[in-house]
């Protein structure tokens, strides 16, 4: 009887692989296996090797759901290693879910098309996905179309996704909801957007609010309501008619269905206050109203609701010239104002402040004719004059020429400063042209009377010789008066003689008489006076009638002639 030789382990081994292949072609590949037990939160699972594996029972459940695994069920599993250190297959689900995802995912993205996966991490800049075993990345602006504050109620939930980017030999997967939302989004606005048409009334809900306006849901689509159309009247802000999620009825102003944007309007659904404007503000018609908004140019001035008209700072006050609105007139103030311009078509309206105040050139017209005294203070000096302070709040000019008799006009303004007090006559008053013309010099003694100032001065005739009194000596000259009760003038120190010696002002007393010629008249209609002239012409007169000194005879002898002539007349 022939006997049997034992089989050894390299015959096993043999056996195994005639029926199962080679074990090293197992490693590396994804298998199906059967669940043999259920320990704890292993599964063992049978691949057909030499011995069974055990598989963490995590790797068969969703995140955030458990495993719906028993006994028997048949798995696809990836062998990593056919055998470990302890004899055991090194299997996982995990892995093998990732294949299968891999090559499904790169099928979908050649497609560009959505997959359906679960955020369930975060990690730096967003958040990581699970797409049915392969985990990408999603970036935190990618999960939603407007910024998202707290993503834990999307989380742990399947929805859908947008593959951007994947590279499976670094196990790279970039992937974006945004995306899926935005294309959704678009679908939807595409299909309502066509089923709206302008001038049409519609519900919407307030979506948000910014400086420029409010966003309304149209129900999928969302429209501008610019902070312009909110209503006919002033509105600083949409915060002041508007809240978020107040339901407010809209009218459609304008489509542009290319770009899909829609802007809308509440104060076209209102009766527009401008129609009949230039018949309900007539021109010089007179209002009260309240300054809404103050600028640099002027002050809008509210009339009604809707209606608002502009007072230009120009307009603002008969006297405050070259200030800020803001120092006229405060926001909310109660004004009356009168219209000087309406356009309707324009909704323009020009307002005036200070016409409906009394005009205070005319004011002081009324109250200070032409040759009454006035007394102010010096407000300003120029190179020209000195302005003076009057009443009603107005100012008026006194020129250099008229400040002081006898001097120049620069000398006359060094005798006055800023702050003092002085008085004048009243020259001129043009309200129309807003000047008041005063005189001071007119007040000194001697001077001609204000009503003479006012109707041109004395009547001297140019050239005339008459007799003058010394009212006073100065250095520069003799201040003289014409006659007992005339216009008083100014001989100057080079017009009291032809000689030097007779140019001397200290020869000449106070009350002296003597003759001089009238030269001309100053821009007061004051009589200017000379004796050298006097002399001069006497001269000629007397050598015309009374012969030449080249016949023989002196001057002297000529002159003698002359004089004795006319003390003869006299």
């Amino acid at each position: 009887m022939a006997t049997t030789a034992n089989p050894t382990r390299d015959d096993f081994a043999a056996m195994l692989e005639a029926t199962l292949g080679s074990a090293d072609g197992f490693e590396g590949r994804v298998v199906i296996g059967t669940v043999t037990a259920i320990e704890n939160d292993l599964a063992v699972i049978d691949v057909g090797l030499k011995s069974e594996g055990r598989v963490p029972l995590r790797e068969f459940a969703m995140p955030g759901q458990k495993a719906d695994l028993k006994v028997g069920d048949e798995v696809e599993v990836f062998v990593d290693r056919v055998e470990n250190a302890n004899g055991e297959a090194m299997l996982s689900r995990d892995r093998a879910r990732r294949e299968a995802a891999w090559d499904k995912l790169e099928t979908e993205f050649a497609k560009t098309a959505r997959v359906e996966g679960v955020i369930f991490g975060r990690v730096k800049g967003g958040f990581t996905v699970d797409l049915n075993g392969a985990v990408a990345f999603l970036p935190g602006s990618q999960v939603d179309i407007r910024p998202v504050r707290d993503v834990t109620p999307l989380m742990d939930i399947p929805q859908p996704f947008q593959i951007l980017k994947m590279d499976r030999k670094r196990g790279n997967i970039v992937v974006s909801r945004r995306a899926v939302l935005e294309e959704t989004r678009a679908e939807q606005r595409s299909g309502l957007i066509q089923s709206l048409a302008e001038g049409q009334v519609i519900d919407g809900v307030v979506k948000n609010i910014t400086d420029y306006g409010a966003f309304v849901d149209l129900g999928g689509i969302d429209g501008l309501l610019h902070v312009t159309d909110l209503s006919y009247k002033r509105v600083q802000h949409p915060s002041e008619m508007l809240n978020i999620g107040d339901t407010v009825k809209v009218q459609i102003i304008r489509i542009n269905r290319d770009t899909q944007r829609i802007s809308l309007g509440m104060k076209q659904l209102e009766s527009d206050p401008w129609e009949g404007a230039t018949t309900k503000y007539a021109v010089g018609t007179r209002l009260s109203g309240r300054v809404t908004n103050i600028t640099e140019y002027g002050a809008f001035v509210e009339l009604e609701p809707g209606i608002e008209g502009l007072v230009h700072v120009s307009e603002m006050s008969w006297t405050k010239k070259n200030v800020h609105p803001g120092k006229i007139v405060s926001t909310s103030q109660e004004v009356e104002v009168v219209v000087l311009e309406v356009d309707e078509e324009k909704r323009r309206i020009s307002l005036g402040l200070k016409q409906a105040q009394n005009n205070p050139w005319e004011a002081f017209e009324a109250a200070h004719p032409v040759g009454s005294t006035v007394e102010g203070e010096v407000k300003n000096a120029t190179e020209f004059g000195l302005f003076i302070g009057l009443d009603g709040d107005v100012d008026g000019m006194v020129h250099m020429s008229d400040i002081a008799w006898g001097i120049s006009g620069e000398d006359a303004l060094n005798l006055h400063r800023k702050g003092e007090t002085v008085k004048a006559v009243v020259l001129a008053v043009e309200a129309d042209k807003e000047r008041i013309s005063l005189g001071m010099k007119q007040l000194e003694r001697g001077g001609p009377s204000a009503a003479a100032v006012a109707s041109g001065g004395d009547k001297l005739n140019k050239n005339a010789i008459i007799t003058v009194t010394v009212l006073e000596v100065r250095d520069a000259g003799l201040e003289v008066q014409a006659g007992d009760d005339g216009a008083t003038g100014f001989i100057k120190r080079t017009d009291l003689g032809r000689d030097r010696d007779e140019q001397r002002p200290e020869r000449f007393q106070v009350g002296q008489k003597f003759d001089a010629m009238v030269t001309g008249f100053d821009r007061s209609k004051k009589p200017t006076f000379s004796v050298k002239a006097m002399q001069i012409a006497e001269e000629k007169q007397a050598v015309q009638q009374y012969g030449s000194s080249d016949s023989g005879a002196s001057l002297g002898d000529i002159l003698g002639e002359a004089l004795k002539a006319r003390s003869e007349k006299n």
